[in-house]
């Protein structure tokens, strides 16, 4: 008699399999993104990317785990014993970088191929019709090579579920035990483990977490938020006017005055020295 596990297609069971633990698992690494982003970290690049991968782990073994013993226990009545997280997680990390490196170059190799395919095609092109429309030419030259490289991707994507598939079906093959119970009892054993035996305990210690997590938050946001970033300078903003005082005014007036009352009587004086000698020559 075979194995139940064995009825169902390996690229659907590493798709559920995967998919539903990437949903259950993603909020909490939203959750480490948004502290390393307070922290001024960026999670996409550097020590970041690195921390977040780091920290991801363990979320993914535990995702995994609870998803693969609740599909099995409700699709096909197995109880998949022992630690089926961390044995799920490092194959399917194993078979995915070995599908990531070889992407990484078959791919490229194959996006570059047909990029200077594209550039071949339309110098042919061009020397027809001179005047071809540069928007049509960034579109169908975008097409002629994406669509050949999106292609590839899908095919390994579909290899690496193939792979990862089968030896999840070897695993359960392994471990998994048929249950004798019927569905409303799966059920029921499958909401136990999702409601725990002490649902105030869970909420005191919910609520203890989300407060530990609010304070790091707050703790690691610098103190200069919102900080002006180096390629947006803001417009420099004019020195405050002194507000005006009569008083200063009108002596700041009466000496401009009295200043300018010494200037003419020295300029007076100086005609009337010229006109005396101009005079006497008469």
């Amino acid at each position: 008699m075979s194995h139940p596990a064995t009825a169902i297609n390996s690229v659907k069971l590493a798709w559920a399999l995967s998919w539903a633990a990437f949903w259950t698992g993603f909020p909490f690494k939203v959750i480490v993104a948004l502290l390393l982003l307070a922290a001024q970290i960026h999670p996409w690049e550097g020590a970041g990317l690195i921390a977040l991968l780091a920290m991801s782990a363990p979320i993914d073994i535990w995702a995994l785990g609870l998803t693969a013993r609740t599909f099995f226990l409700e699709r096909m009545g197995l109880e998949v014993r022992g630690p089926v997280g961390i044995a799920l997680w490092w194959q399917g990390a194993a078979l995915g970088v070995v599908a990531l490196s070889v992407a990484y170059y078959a791919v490229g190799g194959t996006a570059a191929l047909f990029k200077s395919f594209a550039q071949w095609i339309f110098g042919l092109v061009k020397k027809a019709v001179p005047e071809f429309p540069i928007a049509e030419q960034i579109t169908i030259e975008l097409l002629i090579w994406a669509v050949p490289a999106a292609i590839v991707a899908i095919v390994l994507l579909l290899i690496w579920l193939k792979l990862f598939g089968w030896r999840i079906k070897r695993f359960v093959v392994a471990t998994g035990q048929t249950t004798p119970a019927g569905l409303q009892e799966r059920v029921r054993e499958w909401d136990g483990w999702r409601v725990p035996a002490d649902p105030v305990l869970m909420l005191v210690s919910f609520s203890g977490v989300v407060v530990v997590l609010t304070v790091i938050f707050w703790v690691l946001l610098p103190v200069s938020t919102p900080h002006p970033h180096e390629d947006y300078p803001l417009p420099k903003v004019a020195a405050p006017k002194k507000p005006v005082k009569p008083e200063e005014l009108l002596k700041k007036t009466e000496t401009t005055l009295v200043k300018a009352g010494a200037v003419l009587e020295l300029l007076e004086k100086d005609k009337a020295k010229e006109k005396k000698p101009a005079a006497k020559g008469k």
